[in-house]
């Protein structure tokens, strides 16, 4: 896709150790912005990703997953070990994790291609010191490109929660595309309803929140409109890398409408209810499809259009 703007993910890379009952382990490539810079890939987006990786097998997966979707990887220089996450499954496919993490991202002495957007969030935005870079970068890219985040809650890492709820609340405001789950509302805001938690984070500047509720579908959050999308049914063999996928999805759409980049900025200010329920559509079968087969894996373009369009995809 010649005429793909260069997007930029900015965040941590995990190597995933799968458990569920009955089975053995098995290591898959994660970390939710590393998932959604792999899914835009496969979906035809120039892509790049800012992370840590170590020099150790993990870190080697996951550099090699990324290069088979064509992700270009930047890293620090510091050779910290890849982070891990123990992800257990229970016999629904439904995930807790547990996490051996640390976020130290530097300063990058090479250049960046000039991002039309950025995209961030999850254990980079929340963990200090790393936190405070990604900041800085995407404070610095804001004024020449549009940028999403998704705080893709994990408890266990977000240290104090008032802390975490103010740095939450600083991204979103730098954001013009905002997505969460219910449960990552939930726990910032447990004494508040999800939906009224997504209209709040509206008024602190984005162009549109995006709140996914599982099975219950998504919604879409504009000044002054709402859109609702039902989810599509689905065999689910596991939720890792869902929220992933439905982000992914998303910016591919709005993407494809023109609207990413300082100059689509305006567009996204003045979004319309089709364009945005389309931008819905392609989101939820991104996520529908990966849930259908094990491990974070998003669809590629074919597989995106075979859903859009009501086809079967295969289970890999």
């Amino acid at each position: 896709m010649p005429d793909s703007p260069a997007l930029l993910v900015i965040g941590e890379c995990v190597a995933d150790i799968v458990r569920r009952p009955g089975a053995a382990d098995r290591t898959h490539p994660g970390g939710s912005p590393a998932n959604v810079a792999y899914g835009l890939a496969r979906l035809g987006r120039r892509t790049t990703l800012l992370t840590q990786l170590g020099p150790d097998p993990g870190g080697r997966l996951i550099e090699d997953h990324l290069a088979s979707a064509g992700v270009r990887v930047l890293t620090d220089g510091a050779g910290a070990p890849t982070p891990t996450a123990t992800v257990e499954l229970d016999d629904a496919g439904r995930a807790t994790y547990g996490f051996e993490i640390t976020w130290t991202l530097g300063p990058v002495e090479r250049g960046v291609e000039p991002p039309r957007h950025v995209h961030t969030g999850s254990v980079a935005t929340a963990l200090d010191p790393g936190a405070g870079t990604v900041l800085d970068l995407v404070r610095s890219l804001r004024e020449q490109a549009t940028v999403s985040y998704d705080p893709n809650v994990r408890p266990a890492l977000m240290g104090d929660h008032a802390r975490a709820v103010r740095q939450a609340e600083r991204c979103v405001a730098l954001s013009d595309v905002v997505k969460a789950s219910d449960e990552d509302l939930r726990w910032l805001y447990p004494e508040e309803a999800p939906r009224d938690a997504a209209e709040r984070w509206l008024r602190r500047g984005p162009a549109v929140v995006l709140l996914t509720e599982g099975a219950a579908g998504a919604t879409a959050f504009l000044p002054g409109s709402v859109v609702s999308i039902g989810a599509p049914p689905v065999r689910i063999a596991d939720t890792v890398g869902a929220g992933d996928a439905f982000m992914s999805g998303a910016l591919h759409a709005l993407a494809s409408y023109g609207l990413l980049g300082a100059e689509g900025r305006a567009g996204l200010r003045s979004l319309d209810t089709t364009v945005l329920g389309d931008v819905l559509r392609h989101a939820v079968a991104s996520a529908a499809v990966t849930v259908a087969r094990a491990g974070a894996l998003p669809p590629d373009r074919e597989e995106l259009d075979a859903a859009l369009a009501g086809g079967s995809v295969p289970e890999r």
